[in-house]
């Protein structure tokens, strides 16, 4: 199951994705960045719980289930800059922006900005295709 929308996802010209699966891929992000320090804490999962929740409207055991599968996905998944760089062609701008301020709640959900989780966000936002200051205010945005 994954590998199939892995290997649409990194094709020459992806293209666009069912909605069920550009929330796994998105929620496979989540899960990579907030594993990024190698301190994937219960309040990182329970942000990320929350955030497929509010986004998606989903019961908290389907959050629970989505963000299980995307653990699965995000161990299998490519390396970082293939698989953002997937997600950015498949996915709509504002799709976009919205998952890097659900990362920044990620990161910020145990109370420390380690520099891995930093770095990666900074790595991601660049292969999505948002700029700096969009970021940036979306960092603000969540910490507020």
């Amino acid at each position: 199951m994954f590998q199939d929308l892995l290997k649409r996802l990194i094709q020459p010209e992806p293209a666009p994705i069912a909605d069920a699966d550009a929330r796994l891929a998105l929620t496979a992000l989540l899960v990579r960045v907030a594993r990024s320090d190698h301190d994937y804490s219960a309040e990182e999962t329970a942000r990320i719980d929350a955030i497929t929740q509010a986004r998606y409207g989903l019961s908290a055991q389907d959050a629970r289930d989505l963000r299980a599968e995307a653990e699965a996905m995000e161990a299998e998944a490519p390396d970082t800059v293939r698989f953002t760089r997937a997600i950015k062609d498949a996915v709509a701008y504002d799709e976009r922006l919205a998952v890097i301020e659900a990362l920044w709640q990620v990161v910020l959900a145990d109370g420390q900005r380690a520099q891995e989780e930093d770095a990666l966000l900074r790595l991601v936002s660049n292969l999505l295709g948002i700029s700096d200051r969009d970021s940036a205010l979306a960092r603000q945005k969540v910490a507020n």
